[in-house]
């Protein structure tokens, strides 16, 4: 598949530059000046919880299946990479990349690609036999103009409702009938509220943006979704009015003070039962089962409603830098987060699916209920590409649109407002 590239200039953060991990400028293979010893400089955002430990995880495969390569974290904690993006944006524009970087793949590295920040791994699939593991839905997904530039090791699913069983019990909801579309479900989180109970939570603008691209898709259908991004659906059209109704009803519904929180802090009234839903991709599976929590007894998770039989897609990717230090042992990085081992590790840990399809019956079973659910749905849903994680459109846009809907929550903006700010961040998919 080919996709348009956006040209937007890189911001120049202002923050530090990342330290490169004493690679000679030009070396290019793995080895560092101090002490002759082979490294690669790693950056990601999985710096706590389940991330941690999932990135943890791949590290040992990675040390297993190339021993002798020193990992080196160079992690920054952020909410959706907000902070690592910001720093990786100011490396990468001074020529000081780390060997490889976590990133979404799809839009998200439109600019680095325009750029000419990173490098073609078009090869690297070949060569790790990598065209035949993904399914070739994704492979399109990842290529522009015929190359790739990131390797998955994973697949999230964005548009899941999360719920606690014993609120909506408690309310007279049944948690294995879920709402079959927006208006529905509305009126099924007025129930709550009437009851005295908190219908849905909220956290800051990344949450919100999951939560309202879910609600277009909805209202939209993956057909009327997809337009937004080729220009056959109009943002200042009726279905986006519609949705934006929809989400003002819905926000006007959720604890307003967990506005300023991550997803894990707005996630918690849900696992402990002091809420009933958050919309949140599958890495919040993790929430749950630290809090030894099961489902269904005592949770519940379901498609937003009006999204069923819809897959909404992003992916955890890494990179190779056109000016990495240590490309040799980049690619050794690589490589073991696209074997079945790697994505084996990190995934049953992470929450999410493997990237890969051909993963053997016996991995298979060290998967939750939730993620043999999710891998038959990759396989036969609809698929389509989150605005919110870097899928569906570059950085430039859906900054544009957190900020609208940042001051729409806050009481800074009406729907109409609103809607305006959000066409205007999207003109550049037209050109």
């Amino acid at each position: 598949m080919r996709r348009k590239l956006y040209v937007v200039p890189i911001a120049a953060a202002m923050t530090l530059s990342l330290a490169a991990c004493g690679g000679s400028e030009n070396s290019g293979g793995g080895t560092s000046e101090a002490g002759g010893d082979k490294v690669v400089d790693v950056v990601s955002w999985w710096s706590a919880g389940s991330e941690k430990d999932g990135l943890e995880a791949l590290v040992k495969v990675f040390e297993k299946q190339h021993a002798g390569i020193k990992f080196v974290n160079q992690a920054v904690a952020g909410g959706a990479g907000s902070q690592a993006k910001q720093k990786l944006a100011a490396d990468l524009a001074a020529g000081n990349p780390p060997d490889t970087y976590q990133a979404h793949a799809g839009a998200e590295l439109d600019e680095a690609i325009k750029a000419q920040y990173l490098d073609d791994v078009s090869p690297l699939y070949d060569e790790f036999k990598l065209r035949d593991a993904f399914p070739k839905t994704l492979v399109d997904r990842l290529s522009v103009d015929g190359k790739i530039y990131s390797i998955p090791t994973n697949i999230h699913r964005s548009n899941v409702v999360w719920a606690n069983t014993a609120v909506l019990k408690e309310v007279g909801l049944d948690p294995n009938q879920p709402a079959a579309d927006m208006d529905a479900w509305i009126a099924d989180m007025e129930k709550i509220k009437a009851a005295g109970k908190t219908p849905i939570t909220i956290g800051m603008e990344w949450t919100q943006l999951n939560l309202f691209e879910n609600i277009l898709l909805a209202d939209l259908g993956a057909e009327g979704y997809n337009g937004l991004f080729d220009g056959k659906t109009d943002w200042n059209g009726d279905g986006v009015k519609k949705a934006i109704a929809h989400y003002k009803k819905i926000l006007d519904l959720a604890d307003k003070s967990m506005l300023g929180e991550d997803w894990e802090p707005a996630m918690k009234p849900v696992v402990d039962g002091s809420a009933a839903y958050n919309v949140m991709g599958d890495w919040a599976l993790a929430s749950f089962n630290n809090a030894q929590k099961k489902a269904p007894e005592d949770y519940v998770y379901f498609a937003v409603p009006g999204t069923k039989g819809t897959f909404n897609f992003l992916a955890d990717s890494f990179t190779l830098p056109t000016k990495a230090k240590h490309k040799d042992t980049a690619k050794d990085w690589l490589n073991t987060c696209a074997s079945v081992e790697g994505q084996v590790a990190f995934n049953t840990i992470k929450g999410s699916i493997p990237a890969r399809s051909d993963i053997p019956a016996a991995d298979l079973e060290k998967f939750s209920d939730y993620q043999k659910s999710a891998m038959e749905d990759f396989k036969k849903d609809t698929i389509v590409s989150s605005i919110a994680h870097g899928a569906a459109v570059p950085a430039p846009v859906s900054n544009a649109m957190l900020d609208a809907l940042g001051k729409f929550a806050q009481g800074a903006s009406d729907e109409a407002t609103l809607q305006a700010e959000l066409a205007k961040a999207a003109e550049s998919l037209k050109k």
